[in-house]
């Protein structure tokens, strides 16, 4: 009998989203932005999963920590991260908590539920009618009903209470013939972290150790670089390790690896529990992941000399990390030869650059080996659209690390730039199918469209060039008041430089009026939109992390490069027709709408001052007749 004064309450959307994870936002965001009315559920009191105020591990993506030139993740996450860059330059997680929950306030059609677990789902043979969840605060019992719903939930859940097929371990050789997978498949799994935070107070600073924290002697962590301890770890392969080192496990060009360092804890304080679900050992998990950080800090500052007499716990984590779990069966599974090989597909929608980086099956229990396995390899590789949707039921999709790959695979796109980048992909092809009343898997057969969306919306995908039919620049005519560089590489389809290839217009200094660039189009046409890409540097890492070494890393304030003041007008047989002024500007990608649409044969883009860089730097310009 259910008790008399539950409280209930029922919601329609077009796509729900289960999970509140950088790959849950980017998804979400992109659904609402494609005109979706979306829901994102999201379990905790504050966004960003991984990323968040909770757990605070910086956002890794495909440039291996700035080691693969030009490799950052663009579209929504890049936009984040700018903003934040700007209002929240010292890394304080409370704002980053207000920068995520502003992006989702600032989206009309999505609405927010924080403080909502899901607990169950509906289904309707093939396809999922409604999930069930429960919010804590208002005691609130909640039922979405929708035709997209998407998992990013990071333990596949919706998946999982569905019935559907996933995947746990590491398949056996013979499966998929990935030259790193053991002879026999295995149940082994990546450990959860938590990690801590320490702070140099000027003077020797006494800790007295709990009584329930675990011991831990030199011989236990002598694979684990901590203090002034750094054991040689060697990467795992023949090719060139990256240059400077991973915050979660890549090696440095020693070839050991760079732990966070006293002020920033270990990702290698990790445990996986020990039954085969891996959920149902969580709150076991958290518990123990506590006693190891205390006893890791007693070990630190207590037993010999490891360069922490000045140093005080500020933060201790006590929401893990998680790097593995289940991974959804999808139309396509990712191999580690896809990886390593840079494959393409024709229907690719993401990309990852990150090393396999398989951990340690125990965790800190397998002290007597290296703590992660590595294996680098040099350029990126394509993560195909049909990676994301459901096999079992028709109108589910995933996002994060969820997505349909092995063991190995997962091990390179796991970490959370690549996971947002899927996420948008998802998202925005959830949208596209509310429009025109498709299934996700029925994409596949204009699989074209939503590729140059993407790109259109400041994403990436390696090989792939705008083509857009509808962006009137393309034809355009391209001239630039001055130019170290090309002006036609604004029309070229490519948003980013890639190796040695220079795919931006670059002016030749700063007149004193500034510099100018201009499109003259095939005809005169309406124009109702202009999309401008401008350079943020994609090697200079913008991440809010708690790591000295990282933001030291950063320059003060949003990148120099960025174009900071500039006025587009649009002409007629010279004439003005319509102007547009920014100031101010942080963003790598500006979307400048005329309302009126009027009809014009000439866009100017008069640029007048950066953020602090010698000259004026453009990647992209398109133009479109429509607002939307």
């Amino acid at each position: 009998m259910i008790g008399r004064r539950r409280k209930q309450k029922e919601h329609t959307y077009d796509v729900v989203v289960v999970g509140g994870g950088l790959s849950g936002i980017c998804a979400a965001i992109a659904s609402a932005r494609g005109g979706a009315k979306t829901a994102l559920i999201q379990d905790r009191p504050v966004l960003g999963g991984n990323a968040s105020s909770e757990i605070r591990m910086h956002v890794c993506g495909a440039s291996a920590n700035g080691t693969k030139s030009d490799g950052e993740e663009t579209g929504i996450l890049h936009e984040i991260l700018l903003e934040n860059k700007a209002w929240n330059d010292y890394h304080n997680y409370s704002l980053w908590d207000s920068v995520l929950l502003q992006k989702i306030y600032s989206e009309r059609n999505l609405t927010l539920f924080l403080n909502t677990s899901m607990q169950d789902v509906e289904i309707d043979n093939d396809q999922i009618q409604a999930v069930l969840c429960y919010q804590l605060t208002t005691e609130i019992h909640h039922r979405f009903l929708a035709n997209i719903f998407i998992d990013c939930t990071g333990n596949a859940s919706i998946f999982y209470f569905a019935g559907a097929e996933y995947r746990t371990g590491c398949e056996g050789k013979n499966e998929f013939l990935e030259p790193d997978a053991p002879d026999e498949a295995n149940q082994n799994r990546m450990g959860h972290t938590l990690l801590f935070k320490a702070i140099d107070r000027g003077q020797p600073i006494k800790f007295k150790t709990p009584s329930w924290a675990r011991h831990f002697n030199e011989d236990d962590l002598k694979y684990r670089r901590h203090g002034n301890y750094c054991p040689p770890v060697i990467a795992a392969d023949d090719l060139e390790p990256p240059a400077g080192g991973s915050d979660d496990g890549a090696p440095d060009e020693n070839g050991s690896f760079f732990a966070f360092g006293l002020d920033y804890g270990y990702w290698w304080i990790e445990l996986p529990g020990t039954s085969e679900d891996y959920v149902l050992d969580y709150e076991i998990i958290r518990d123990e992941l506590v006693r190891c950080v205390y006893g890791v800090w007693d070990h630190l500052k207590n037993e010999g000399d490891h360069g922490a007499e000045h140093y005080d716990l500020q933060w201790v984590g006590m929401l893990p990390g998680i790097r593995e779990g289940r991974r959804v069966i999808g139309e396509y599974t990712l191999t580690e030869n896809d990886i390593l090989e840079n494959k393409r597909f024709p229907d690719a929608v993401a990309y990852g650059g990150w090393p396999i980086d398989n951990h340690a099956p125990r965790g800190l229990d397998d002290k007597d080996i290296e703590p992660s396995f590595i294996r680098c390899f040099p350029g990126f590789y394509q993560i195909p659209y049909r990676c994301y949707y459901s096999r079992d039921f028709k109108n589910l999709m995933q996002a994060g690390r969820i997505i349909s790959a092995t063991k190995l695979a997962m091990a390179s796109s796991r970490v959370m730039g690549t996971c947002a980048v899927g996420g948008q992909a998802v998202g925005t092809a959830a949208a596209m199918c509310i429009r025109e009343g498709c299934l996700p898997s029925e994409i596949g057969e204009n699989i074209n469209r939503l590729q140059q969306r993407l790109l259109r919306d400041d994403c990436y995908i390696p090989g792939i060039k705008n083509e857009d039919p509808l962006d009137l620049a393309r034809t355009a005519k391209v001239w630039a008041s001055s130019g170290k560089e090309s002006a036609i590489a604004v029309i070229n389809g490519v948003s980013r430089n890639e190796g040695q290839d220079i795919n931006c217009w670059e002016s030749d200094g700063m007149a004193s009026d500034g510099e100018s660039l201009t499109l003259a189009l095939r005809q005169p046409s309406r124009v109702g939109q202009v999309r401008l890409t401008f350079d943020s540097n994609l090697n200079r890492p913008i991440k809010i992390t708690l790591s000295a070494k990282r933001i030291a890393e950063q320059q003060v304030g949003v990148p120099i490069e960025l174009v900071k003041d500039y006025r587009v007008i649009l002409s007629l047989e010279e004439r003005t027709i319509a102007e547009r002024s920014v100031e101010g500007n942080i963003l790598r990608q500006n979307i400048l709408r005329f309302d009126e649409q009027p009809l014009c044969d000439k866009v100017t883009v008069y640029i007048t001052a950066t953020n602090g860089y010698h000259s004026a730097k453009v990647f992209e310009v398109r133009v479109y007749d429509s607002l939307e």
